[in-house]
């Protein structure tokens, strides 16, 4: 295993604390858990490769530990973000990412989309893109000042974590090793990014209003999310028999979900989790929920066509069951689906299906 990276420097940040957990006892998903340290000792990918499968059979969550990073180095990068986000509504704004025509980086303001008639949505969001020359662009002071921080450590995460797990993923549809990361090279363009979140805490006529849902059950645009651990309690996933269970923030984790571009590669095989946010319970009601995220999209011209797999063909997956997904580019559905993330008119909690983009929809749930 790679050694720990302990991350420090100037200027200093004042220390972020996590949040106690809650302690109501809530009906948690039962979800594996991947030791990385295991990866580079003999049978370790093989090993970790068959539990991703059981997960992914299951699921399409579970939890990494032991990826390389001090939870000094996340903390830090969850005090850079409450800076980000405590600075000026109208310096945030000059940062604004083009939601309209598909841009996704930089910020997107408080209360941009309609969760319900007369309600906005009450998350705020700073996303970082690759440190490659394609996407330089200008950031408010903070990123600048821990620019080099902020790059070693999406660049860990890229390298160190999310490499590992697409070789897991092609192990489990016995692919050479490296058939995904030629499909996610950090030096080409696609939409991978780091994102700083807060969700605003609601007053309990506000969560009575929502039926308690503040981000409505839907699945991610690309191949793979993370979640750095926070103690929030708010985020469910539905399992296959449609049942709503909280995800526990488990110390030293990272929680993984599967996203739709794996799902169009491999057939519907990997499925692209639905997950939603809630009101977190009592004890955590007046908690604004800071995250950290990484988002793992495939390079923007990669084909959303489902692969050729001797695993897919002995269970079955080898008749395309999404026609209208096939000719799709990666780039094209991330930009589609980030424009109606903010079409005026639609109210969110009235959706079940939308039309994205060449006759593929996104469904959304109650």
């Amino acid at each position: 295993m790679a050694a720990v990276q302990t991350i420090r420097a100037e200027p200093a940040l004042p220390t972020y604390n996590q949040v106690p957990e809650t302690q109501y006892e809530l009906d948690w998903a039962d979800l594996a858990t991947l030791d990385l340290s295991v990866f580079d000792t003999p049978g370790g990918k093989e090993k970790l490769a068959k539990q991703l499968f059981n997960a992914i059979d299951k699921i399409g969550f579970f939890y990494i530990t032991n990826f390389g990073l001090s939870q000094e180095a996340v903390d830090r990068q969850f005090a850079i973000g409450k800076e980000l986000f405590e600075l000026s509504t109208e310096e945030k704004l000059k940062y604004r990412a083009d939601l309209e025509n598909g841009g996704y980086n930089g910020y997107k303001p408080l209360g941009l989309r309609e969760v319900r008639p007369g309600v906005q949505d009450n998350t705020e969001i700073y996303n970082i893109p690759k440190f490659i020359p394609a996407f330089e662009r200008p950031h408010p002071e903070i990123i600048n000042a821990h620019r080099e921080e902020i790059e070693t450590f999406a660049r860990h995460i890229s390298d160190n974590v999310v490499g590992k797990l697409l070789v897991l993923l092609a192990i489990v549809l016995e692919l050479p090793e490296d058939f995904f990361l030629h499909k996610h090279r950090y030096d080409e363009k696609s939409d991978c990014h780091l994102r700083y979140m807060k969700y605003h805490h609601r007053t309990s006529e506000q969560n009575k209003a929502l039926d308690n849902v503040w981000v409505k059950g839907h699945t991610d645009f690309g191949s793979l999310t993370l979640l750095f651990r926070q103690p929030v309690a708010a985020l469910q996933v539905r399992t296959p028999d449609g049942q709503w269970k909280h995800v526990k923030p488990y110390p030293g984790s990272i929680t993984v979900n599967i996203a739709d571009s794996l799902e169009f590669l491999t057939n519907g095989f990997f499925k692209s989790s639905i997950h939603r946010v809630v009101a977190p319970p009592p004890d955590q009601a007046d908690i604004d929920r800071l995250g950290v995220l990484y988002f793992v999209r495939p390079e923007d011209n990669v084909e959303l066509r489902p692969i050729q797999s001797a695993v897919l063909d002995k269970l079955g997956y080898t008749k395309s069951q999404d026609e209208s997904a096939v000719g799709i580019t990666a780039g094209e559905w991330v930009k589609a689906r980030v424009r109606k993330g903010v079409n005026k008119g639609s109210v969110r909690s009235e959706l079940k299906e939308e039309a994205i983009i060449g006759g593929k929809s996104a469904k959304y749930y109650d």
